[in-house]
C-alpha cells in the first residue's frame, strides 16, 4: 500500500543520512560493516513499510544486524522515527528497489531475508513483480549465506500458493510450512512477530500463510 506523502517524515530521512541510505551508487556494493560499526550477522525485511515488524526484531535481538528495504521515502522516515526514539543502533534503512536487493548486498553476506504481505500482484501479466517470482529468487540466492533462510508470511492464498511453487521449482528445500500460522504450536507462536497487516488480517478471522525455505538441496 502506498503511503501518503509526509513532510516530516521527509525531511527526517534528509537530516538523518546516518540511519538511511538513499539511492546507493549501483556499481558500488554497500559497506556494511562501516555503516554499522560491527560485522554482526545481517538480516534484510524486504518491503518494511511503517517498520513494526523490523523495529521489534532490532530491539529484540541487539546482537544482529537488520535493514530495512523500502521505496517509500515516506514510510522509510516512519521507520527512522521508531528507530531513533528506541535508539536502535542495530537497524539501517536503504530507500531502494528490491529488485536491485543484488547491488546492495555482497554474495553470501545475508542471514535471513523476510518478505512480509508482499504485493500479491495478482494478474498474470504482473507475475514478474511478485517478490517470489524465480528472478528475485536468484538475486536472494546469491546474497543469502550457503544456510541462509527466507521467510515469508502472507493472507493472499493466491500468492502463497505461487510462492510454494515458484520456490518448490527453483529447488528450494521447505524448512516450515503453514496454511493457519496464528494456530501452529505455542513454540511457532513464540518466534512469530505480527506486521501491522499481519495483526488487522488476523483479527478479522483471515488465516496467515507461512513459510520458511532455503536453496539447500537434500
Amino acid at each position: 500500500m502506498r503511503l501518503r506523502n509526509k513532510p516530516w517524515a521527509i525531511k527526517l530521512v534528509n537530516e538523518h543520512p546516518e540511519s538511511v541510505l538513499q539511492n546507493p551508487d549501483p556499481e558500488k556494493k554497500i559497506d556494511w560493516a562501516a555503516r554499522f560499526g560491527n560485522d554482526h550477522p545481517i538480516e534484510i525485511e524486504v518491503g518494511s513499510g511503517k517498520g513494526h515488524f523490523i523495529t521489534t526484531l532490532a530491539e529484540k535481538h541487539p546482537e544482529k544486524n537488520y535493514v530495512a528495504l523500502e521505496l517509500q521515502t515516506t514510510a522509510a522516515g516512519i521507520i527512522l522515527r521508531t528507530k531513533l526514539e528506541k535508539g536502535l543502533d542495530n537497524l539501517q534503512i536503504l530507500r531502494g528497489d528490491a529488485a536491485n536487493i543484488d547491488l546492495f548486498f555482497a554474495e553470501n553476506t545475508t542471514d535471513v531475508i523476510y518478505l512480509n504481505f508482499s504485493d500479491p500482484w495478482p494478474k498474470t501479466r504482473h507475475k514478474k513483480r511478485r517478490l517470489t517470482y524465480k528472478s528475485f529468487l536468484a538475486k536472494y540466492k546469491q546474497v543469502l549465506k550457503t544456510d541462509g533462510q527466507i521467510q515469508f508470511k502472507t493472507d493472499n492464498a493466491g500468492l502463497f500458493a505461487y510462492s510454494v511453487q515458484s520456490m518448490n521449482n527453483f529447488g528450494m528445500h521447505f524448512d516450515f510450512v503453514s496454511v493457519d500460522l496464528h494456530h501452529e504450536k505455542p513454540e511457532i507462536l513464540e518466534k512469530n512477530i505480527e506486521t501491522e497487516y499481519e495483526h488487522k488480517f488476523a483479527a478479522k478471522g483471515n488465516p496467515i500463510y507461512a513459510l520458511w525455505a532455503n536453496f539447500l538441496s537434500e
